[in-house]
């Protein structure tokens, strides 16, 4: 199993940028597609992103597609979220999430991954967009 630790989460104003790192540790992770979901107060868990184990293929949900960019350095068994364009709506605990068969392009479908899709997940990283 991998095991997730998010970092990179903070305040920011809205229209501001923020990078969040996952370290990963395990013998699958630069197998495994990784991904980002995120829960905002009073709501339900919801998908952010994914990228598939190569870094070959990146997919994203329409309330963040264009604005967050997804990457991975499997050298350093790392997952990155660059946030930019950040709006208080973006505001969350972000979770880290890994082991997935959901293959990536049902996303582009719009079939979003749910929580069990995934085996791994971290302990999540608070992000606030706030003035």
């Amino acid at each position: 199993q991998v095991q997730l630790v998010e970092s990179g989460g903070g305040l920011v104003q809205p229209g501001g940028s923020l990078r969040l790192s996952c370290a990963a540790s395990g013998p699958t992770f630069s197998s495994t597609a990784m991904g980002w979901f995120r829960q905002a107060p009073g709501k339900e868990r919801e998908f952010v992103s994914m990228i598939t184990w190569s870094g070959g293929s990146t997919y994203y949900s329409d309330s963040v597609k264009g604005r967050f960019t997804i990457s991975r350095d499997n050298a350093k068994n790392t997952v990155y979220l660059q946030m930019n364009s950040l709006k208080p709506e973006d505001t969350a605990v972000y979770y880290c999430v890994g082991e997935t068969t959901f293959v990536g392009a049902s996303i582009s479908n719009g079939y979003y991954p749910g929580e069990s899709d995934f085996g791994s997940w971290g302990q999540g990283t608070q992000v606030t967009v706030s003035s």
